[in-house]
């Protein structure tokens, strides 16, 4: 196929505002593919390459000019060759030869196509093709149900593949993904609520838990073969040694869990989040570095036990599993209720033992993994949330050649944009100024006076005040008193909080006549 035919249909999918209509769109160019260019195509699609990451920078795909060609003969497999032989290239001189195969590939585009191409290379194809409406659209195509096909994009992680798959074997297809040891689910996630009472007006009786600070980590093991696996499904198993004996020693030949892992000082209190980051990921002087700051982990999930899958088993099941095979110091302490005034105590012991807030969670709630669903709520008493810079304002005074005010966005999935919820330069220190202006500059995008545009894939933790009505930003939301509490390096600006989920916050915000 050719890849002027994928440039046309997200043109087309940007165009319209109807989800229905992006999905049908979505289908239709799928089934066009021919055999070869299903997983590619539906990469492309989704906004992303294959390789992920190949060596070009916004300052190299902005500068190279080709004179576009009269017409596109250009393939999806071509290009697919051409973007792979970029990113192999590496040594001395791999900038100027990177430049050179990127105007060669432009030359045989059409501008339309070396638009689409240019924009698909930086990330910034803004189409409202995100992989939920993408796993809609595969569904579609092959004929299949949505829940199957959520099923293997969640087993696999591989949603090209899973495309694939589904259009060419249909339901045969689906079944071959399923729950593999080793290969790590993407996290749960949750959505910001309230106070415990708003948490039960939600959810009804509800499984609370503490909510710690740390890092999160899904845990793997066939019987001494232990794996332990970041947030970002990154294999950090060297790095922690202790909790790799912890869990070789569990009595279960099979097992995956999920927890965190955390630094605690001499009494068992937690220490801050980036205390636990010096330790977690670090490959070098581990040794060393586990004397001076050991590890604990922690768990509240359990998603595979001897053999048996246990994503779609309500959570309280999964929960009694964990009590069954885990030793209470190994357990996060959680309660079942459905009172205010006990949540609102167990909140109250949560606070006092160091922790940040609790998590409330739906007892019949199955495993959504990758999702931030309504069945997982977080509440903290200085609410956070988790947002992507979208742009930041050059500082003045002592902040003078460095990037100062940033601009905040929560995720909208339903246009995959970012809307904008307010600006803050507060609780910057020093290393945090120079740090984010040398970060934000390589993500530089475009100026418009003394703002800096950036790709939105920095996300940083927000504490704020309140919520309140605002005719500046189209959301008609904006942030009271917001203050940079850390920036999240462990999440991507995909597992940012969601507009949804601060509109949801405001309503019961205004419910309770604060706003």
């Amino acid at each position: 196929m050719n890849l002027s035919r994928l440039a046309k249909a997200s043109s087309a999918v940007a165009a319209t505002r109807s989800r229905r209509a992006k999905v049908r769109l979505l289908a239709q160019c799928l089934l066009e593919l021919p055999t070869p260019d299903i997983a590619c195509g539906a990469s492309y699609l989704t906004g992303e390459l294959p390789q992920g990451r190949i060596g070009l920078g916004p300052s190299i795909v902005r500068a190279v000019r080709s004179e576009p060609a009269s017409r596109t003969e250009l393939t999806v497999s071509q290009t697919h060759a051409a973007l792979q032989d970029i990113a192999n290239t590496r040594g001395a001189g791999a900038r100027d030869r990177r430049r050179r195969l990127l105007a060669s590939l432009l030359s045989a585009a059409d501008d339309p196509t070396q638009d689409f191409l240019r924009r698909l290379i930086l990330g910034e194809l803004r189409q409202g093709a995100l992989s939920g409406l993408m796993t809609e659209a595969i569904a579609e195509a092959a004929g299949q149900p949505i829940a199957a096909v959520r099923k293997a994009v969640m087993f696999s992680g591989d949603l090209p593949r899973v495309a694939e798959q589904a259009i060419l074997a249909g339901g045969t297809g689906l079944a071959r993904f399923g729950f593999e040891l080793f290969r790590p689910l993407q996290a749960m996630l949750a959505q910001p609520a309230d106070s415990p009472g708003a948490a039960l007006s939600r959810l009804g009786e509800a499984s609370l838990e503490y909510k710690l600070d740390g890092a999160r980590v899904q845990i793997h093991k066939l019987d001494d073969e232990v794996r332990v696996f970041s947030r970002q499904l990154n294999e950090v198993t060297a790095s922690v040694p202790e909790i790799v004996e912890r869990v070789r020693s569990l009595p279960a030949g099979s097992l995956v869990l999920d927890g965190e892992v955390l630094a605690l000082d001499g009494h068992g209190r937690p220490l801050p989040f980036q205390v636990t980051m010096q330790r977690f990921g670090r490959r070098q002087n581990v040794a060393e570095m586990r004397q001076r700051l050991p590890l604990t982990a922690v768990f509240f999930d359990c998603l595979y036990r001897e053999g048996e899958d246990l994503i779609e088993s309500a959570a309280r099941d999964r929960r009694g599993v964990l009590q069954q095979l885990l030793p209470a110091d190994a357990l996060v302490p959680g309660i079942c209720t459905g009172r205010e005034d006990e949540a609102d105590a167990f909140l109250d012991r949560a606070l006092a033992a160091g922790h940040e807030g609790i998590m409330a969670k739906s007892p019949l709630s199955a495993y959504q993994a990758g999702a931030r669903g309504a069945d997982w709520l977080k509440i903290k008493p200085v609410q956070t949330l988790d947002l992507v810079v979208l742009a930041a304002e050059w500082g003045s005074g002592r902040r003078e050649g460095r990037l100062s005010n940033l601009h905040l966005g929560a995720r909208d999935p339903a246009s995959n944009a970012f809307a904008m919820l307010g600006k803050t330069f507060k609780g910057l220190t020093d290393a945090m100024l120079d740090w984010q202006t040398q970060e934000l500059l390589q993500r530089e995008i475009g100026r418009e006076g003394q703002v800096v545009h950036v790709r939105p894939e920095l996300v940083v933790e927000i504490a704020y005040r309140d919520l309140q009505r605002s005719s500046q930003y189209p959301c008609g939301m904006a942030l009271r008193f917001a203050r940079v509490k850390r920036y999240r390096s462990d999440k991507t600006a995909a597992q940012a909080d969601t507009l949804q989920a601060v509109r949801g916050l405001f309503e019961e915000r205004l419910q309770g006549g604060r706003s």
